[in-house]
Formats: structure tokens, sequence, C-alpha cells
């Protein structure tokens, strides 16, 4: 049985590295030994799990499905061994962490130290990308999405608040002018990131009740670091969460306006694959990020009317 799990827990690091060479420098062996093993476990399972060329490695569709029961089982283990004894409060492991790329640098980044000193058994691999990653694909453990959750193949935990403000740059106001309502936007340049759920119609909460506008810029950008940066440039109008800045807003670098007429809010949650149990090192980091967020106004309710 041990012997299974030692190729499970080397199948399941080639699969999520995507390379025997960068597997063998992690557990301090050689690329031989690695591809020796990956050979036996499809001996022992009797299907190809790689498709191999000299350029790339491709997992094939049983080895999908193996990746995902290899990575329940192993799950299962760590379950059974940090439910007893001093294990049970020492996460440990390679944690697999995506999130948003601006939401990384700026929020989860600066606070990787702390957790680490706390859980000095734990190691972070942390992927920053702006699209939906597929977490069973990817061999993600857990990930920090903005807004709703569809997928109920996920599950998913509120740990924060996403406020968002309509803004722009002081020299963009003073050469365009000012809008005063949402319908004046669209004789405005707007910055449209192209990963909005609603694209370049703009949802708005006014007095009177919701507001939608569809607007148009002669920029357009799928990152939300490009976003960020394009509004400070003084490309157009953004519509942005409050935690994509620091001290710009305050500093006087960005000005909100429309400001009776904030979208929507939406929920910051952790996502994870369902299953039937979820990792110690999993839920260390989750409890963290949620404890960290609750008292930052960028990045929860704290201080607001609900």
């Amino acid at each position: 049985m041990s012997d299974l799990l030692t190729l499970f827990k080397t199948f399941q690091r080639v699969v999520e590295t995507g390379s025997f060479t960068a597997v063998a420098t992690e557990f301090n062996t050689s690329q031989p030994t690695i591809s020796r093993q990956i050979a036996a476990l499809e001996e022992r399972v009797g299907a190809l799990l790689f498709q191999r060329t000299t350029r790339a490695l491709a997992v094939t569709e049983d080895g999908r499905v193996l990746y995902e029961q290899a990575r329940q089982t192993l799950d299962s283990v760590q379950q059974a061994l940090g439910s007893v004894g001093r294990q049970r409060l020492a996460p440990t492991g390679l944690l697999r962490l995506a999130c948003p790329v601006v939401f990384g640098r700026l929020h989860v980044v600066p606070r990787l130290p702390a957790f680490l000193a706390r859980h000095p058994g734990v190691t972070i691999d942390l992927v920053m990308n702006d699209g939906f990653t597929d977490l069973v694909e990817e061999g993600i453990d857990l990930a920090i999405r903005i807004g709703a959750i569809i997928d109920p193949s996920l599950i998913a935990r509120r740990i924060g608040l996403t406020r968002r403000v309509t803004v722009a740059s002081p020299a963009y106001l003073a050469a365009h002018g000012t809008p005063a309502e949402p319908a004046d936007l669209v004789r405005h340049d707007c910055i449209v990131y192209a990963r909005l759920a609603t694209g370049n119609r703009w949802e708005f909460s006014g007095r009177d009740g919701p507001v939608s506008v569809t607007v148009s810029g002669r920029y357009r950008v799928n990152n939300s670091e490009g976003v960020r940066e394009g509004v400070l440039a003084g490309l157009g109008i953004g519509v942005v969460p409050v935690w994509h800045f620091t001290d710009e807003i305050a500093s006087g670098r960005l000005a909100v306006i429309l400001a009776d007429f904030e979208p929507k809010p939406l929920p910051t949650q952790a996502v994870y694959p369902s299953r039937r149990f979820l990792a110690p090192k999993v839920r260390a980091m989750i409890d963290f990020l949620a404890h960290e967020f609750e008292l930052d106004p960028r990045l929860s309710s704290y201080g607001l009317d609900q």
C-alpha cells in the first residue's frame, strides 16, 4: 500500500507540474527514477497515463480520471493522519493556491509570510491568473474568486466582500468632463474589462433602482492589472474593485465618480473541488484569509451598513 501511495504522489505532482524533471528536482531524485515510477503505475493500472513527445507531456483521459482518484486518496490519508495526535493541528504539504493577479499581488502575497510562519510544514505554489482555472485539471487545491460560483462541482465559502467604484484620473476628467449619471458614460472612453461577466454592460444601483448602460472605449483589456494601470494612465473611466488600489484614491491620483450609483458588491469566495475530506492545509488557508480580510474595509463589509 505504501508503494502505491508513493506512486500516486509522484503521479500527482507530474500531472500538476507537467514535467518529470521538475518532480525529480522537487523530490531530490533523478528524472529516470520518476519515469520508472510512472511506468510502474501505468503497468499496475493497465493504462497509458501520459502521451509523451519530445516537446510536451499530455495527460490522457485515463490519466485525468486516475489523477482525481489519486488526489482523493492522498487527501484522505492526510486527513486520517491529521485527525489524531499532534498532526491534527499541523497542516503540511504543498498547497496550490490560485487567485486574480492584482488581488494576489496586493492582498495575498503580503500576507503569506504570516501564514507560512504559523504553518512551517506548508509550502505555497501561488498561481495568479484572471481566468477561471479548472481546479481539478490544473491541480489547484484552493482558489480565490470574485462573484457567484455556479459550478456544482465546486464548494465555495465567502471570505470577504468586493465593493466596486467608478474611477478616472483627474487628467482624463479635466479633458473630457465628469459624468453626472451612468447614462453619460456612453459619451466617454470607458475601459472594458474583457473578463467581466456582463461584458461591456455596466450595472449600477441608484436611488431609483438598478441602472444598466452599455459602454465602449478605445482600450479593452483581459487582465485586471491592465485595467488598473489603464485608469491610472488616463486611458478612460473604469469600474474597479476598491481593493485594486492602495492610496491612489486618497492621494488624489484617482477620483471616484458616480458615487450615488455604486455597482452591486460581489462576494469574495474561497473555492475548492468537492471532496469528502478537506485537507488541513486547505482549511488552514481558508480560515487564515477569512480572518485577515474580515477587518480590512477594502476586502470586507467592515464599517458598512448591511
